[in-house]
């Protein structure tokens, strides 16, 4: 009687281990592949993007013509497809978009390997498909530029921003195609809801600050960087 009850408790334990390891393997997988598909639709769209700025030309009648028809990244035209969310999205007049946002840039930082779209609204949407422009003059013009980016932990994203420190490169490629080159001069810590550094006096250089979320969600992790010349 005692074995039997021992032998069901053991089949039970040993069930519930079963099912827990599934679900395990199972999140990290599904946390894997939407990493890697992620970065193989921003790396699409960086490609397009850089195809795009290095081709235009005035009066180029074949700028609309141009597209990459995967449901998910268009140029030129006007074409419908399902993007990586499942919603539609459309675009005209040589613009790149993904997800249905408008690329005004891109950003490429190596030493965390990262280079993704610059999408031009800081919706929670768009924040779940690349890095967002949030507020300033706009990508490489004089003054300070804000992008946000998710830190999700496990390398999307903005998720390793908290490694960068003085000196590291950041590179910011915007819609004419002009690719500049920054050095951050500090990484510091700022409380979500300070916005005080977003207007600063650059002294009429060209900067950007790059802004993410730590494991507390009070605060986020700030890059300042300045254009240096090559």
């Amino acid at each position: 009687m005692f074995n039997s009850k021992f032998s069901n408790m053991l089949t039970v334990v040993l069930i519930v281990s079963i099912v827990l390891i599934i679900a395990l393997i199972g999140f990290f997988g599904y946390s894997i592949y939407n990493k890697y598909y992620i970065n193989h639709k921003a790396d699409e769209v960086v490609d397009l993007f850089q195809q795009q700025t290095s081709t235009q030309k005035p009066n180029n009648s074949n700028k609309n013509n141009t597209t990459l028809e995967d449901g998910n990244i268009v140029i030129g035209g006007v074409t419908e497809g399902n993007s990586i969310y499942g919603d539609q999205q459309s675009t005209s007049g040589g613009q790149v978009q993904y997800g249905g946002y408008n690329v005004i840039g891109t950003i490429s930082i190596p030493k965390i390997k990262i280079e993704y779209p610059i999408l031009d609204k800081p919706t929670s949407k768009a924040l779940q498909l690349s890095i967002v422009y949030l507020t300033g003059p706009g990508i490489n013009k004089v003054g300070n530029t804000v992008l946000q980016g998710h830190n999700y932990k496990n390398g999307l994203f903005f998720s390793n921003l908290s490694k960068l420190s003085k000196g590291d490169i950041i590179y910011l490629t915007d819609s004419s195609g002009a690719k500049m080159k920054y050095a951050v001069y500090e990484n510091t810590n700022k409380r979500g809801d300070d916005a005080s550094f977003y207007n600063r006096d650059t002294a009429g250089f060209r900067e950007v600050t790059l802004s993410t979320c730590t494991s507390d969600a009070e605060i986020r992790t700030v890059i300042f960087a300045r254009e240096v010349s090559e």
